[in-house]
């Protein structure tokens, strides 16, 4: 599943005429990036949300193979939880991918998604976060999200896997090493009695930290927040150049 049903209000007035998942960096949509990046992982279905502007975004994926898409028109704005719980009839009873649809992320030594495919563990996760180091991360100045619990960066860190481990949130008045990269996969039974309309998946997360099954994966790739119009401009100059 891809997220594009935001407003896109810190875009404007670059979003005053289209949604935010439509603009455009080095030639190709937000949208269509993380698209690309589902096939390149071998996904051949996705589902789209749109809410605002719905019509351009059903448009922009039409036709396309590689996966192929169907889009959900959200007729009020359901939050990136509310989002995901309503399309759970449509993805099914296995585990699945979610990707923000206003970020840029590129694959290191592997595709990102292959690799948390394969750390995937629905034994021990209800949802394996992709983790930007702070340090790399292209448009972010915030404290940091997460830590890595069972250790620090530096490979093997739940015994199994290169930069995966548990996840704990960053506490008040510190910082964290790791961005949350706007990736994820996750499953059905994390959206287990919550509630209707809308809702942040920090919901899901924060019951699954609580429950010590919540992962997370470190990228080795390059990653774009593209969250203002002035971090859109650097992206495009950067990845023009």
């Amino acid at each position: 599943m891809v997220l594009a049903a935001g407003l896109g209000l810190r875009m404007r007035p670059l979003t005053l005429e289209r949604p935010k998942p439509l603009l455009s960096v080095a030639g190709t949509t937000m949208l269509d990036h993380a698209l690309d990046r589902l096939a390149k992982a071998g996904v051949e279905r996705a589902l789209v949300n749109a809410h605002y502007k719905a019509e351009m975004v059903v448009e922009a994926v039409r036709g396309r193979l590689r996966p192929t898409v169907e889009v959900s028109v959200e007729p009020a704005l359901l939050e990136t939880g509310g989002g995901v719980r309503r399309s759970l009839p449509w993805l099914g009873p296995e585990p699945f991918a979610v990707a923000n649809a206003d970020i840029l992320w590129f694959d290191g030594a592997e595709s990102a998604l292959a690799g948390m495919a394969r750390q995937w563990d629905g034994e021990r996760m209800d949802a394996l976060l992709l983790m930007m180091p702070v340090e790399r991360a292209f448009g972010y100045d915030g404290d940091g999200d997460f830590t890595l619990a069972d250790g620090g960066p530096g490979g093997g860190l739940d015994g199994e896997g290169k930069g995966c481990g548990r996840l704990a949130r960053r506490r008040p008045d510190t910082t964290a090493p790791y961005v949350f990269a706007g990736v994820q996969i996750t499953c059905p039974e994390a959206f287990h009695d919550t509630p209707e309309g809308p809702f942040s998946n920090n919901l899901v997360w924060n019951r699954a930290e609580a429950a010590g099954r919540l992962w997370g994966m470190v990228h080795d790739g390059a990653w774009y927040h593209i969250g203002t119009p002035q971090a859109l401009t650097e992206a495009r100059r950067r990845l023009g150049e």
